[in-house]
């Protein structure tokens, strides 16, 4: 039975990982690379000043030490770190159409870590709930990007909840250079949802200042708008908290849209205030047209 399964498991990375780099090659190889390739500096060495340096690269206590002036001489950043940051929290089981919110998160995340690999970049990754589930240092090659698939498809989380300030501390304790995280969640966040915002926004900035952070919102529509099906009960997949609606009242529908509006508002004026990029992604909806169009308008503010 065992054997059964991991003969399945790995059948469904194969179809991933065909499908992902078919994606990558025909698509996205291009654009990754421009968009994030050369963002770093690296420092090569100390030498001497000449006419014409710029004087901000002055390394001051060489200067003072040899009492001649040097500059600092760096070499562009020829390798990244992709850092993954996944949402296995239970309301990402929610789906009213093909995909579920995690799944969709899964091949994105999936098409990210090909892109990285494709050119090179060395891919960690990090599941969390309402604690740190698993993190898988980052390294490179096909072997290492075929076992983040996997742990992404198939990790069967412990807990619920959603914790996503914690996630981001950790990602600043583990990740000691600067890399590109991409932080993948639905965004149901725990509690009273302004008290959430406030409590998330200055863990974004902080781990914004230190790496190039860039949020990745999946929905669902039937959380934006509810059809007019009668009585349905909604039901909190983390906490289990029920509530009874009959959608065949307009006003209950209007209210539930509006409240829906509000919240992804407030959510993205927060992302947005913290100086980060958002790309907001529905599970009706491809993600590859968003996503080649998220990357050309970095591009573009890159090369002002």
């Amino acid at each position: 039975m065992e054997k059964a399964i991991t003969k399945e498991i790995l059948k469904k990375v194969r179809r991933v990982e065909v499908r992902t780099r078919r994606m990558v090659d025909d698509t996205l190889a291009g654009s990754y690379h421009s968009v994030f390739k050369g963002q770093g500096m690296n420092f090569d060495e100390v030498r001497e000043y000449v006419p014409g340096d710029e004087i901000r690269t002055i390394d001051w206590n060489v200067t003072a030490r040899t009492g001649v002036p040097h500059v600092k001489k760096f070499t562009e950043e020829r390798e990244l770190t992709i850092m993954l940051m996944i949402d296995i929290s239970g309301s990402g089981g929610f789906g009213s159409n093909e995909q579920s919110k995690r799944e969709m998160m899964a091949e994105l995340g999936s098409v990210l870590a090909f892109s990285a690999v494709r050119n090179n970049d060395k891919v960690g990754l990090i599941l969390f709930s309402d604690f740190v589930e698993l993190f898988i240092p980052p390294d490179k090659g096909r072997k290492h990007i075929l076992r983040v698939i996997r742990e992404i498809l198939f990790f069967q989380p412990k807990n619920k909840g959603t914790n996503i300030p914690e996630a981001l501390n950790f990602v600043n304790r583990v990740a000691k250079r600067k890399c590109v995280t991409f932080l993948l969640s639905d965004f149901c966040l725990p509690g009273d949802y302004d008290d959430s915002l406030a409590a998330l926004r200055p863990k974004l900035v902080v781990t914004g200042r230190r790496h190039d952070l860039i949020t990745v919102s999946v929905t669902d529509p039937r959380e934006q708008e509810l059809p007019d099906v009668g009585h349905i009960t909604l039901e909190d997949a983390e906490t289990g908290e029920q509530l009874v609606l009959n959608t065949t009242d307009p006003q209950v529908r209007q209210a539930y849209a509006a409240m829906a509006a509000d919240r992804n508002e407030r959510f993205a004026h927060t992302v947005r205030s913290a100086g980060l990029d958002l790309l907001q992604l529905a599970t009706d909806q491809p993600y590859i047209g968003p996503l080649m169009g998220f990357f050309k308008v970095r591009e573009r503010r890159k090369g002002r």
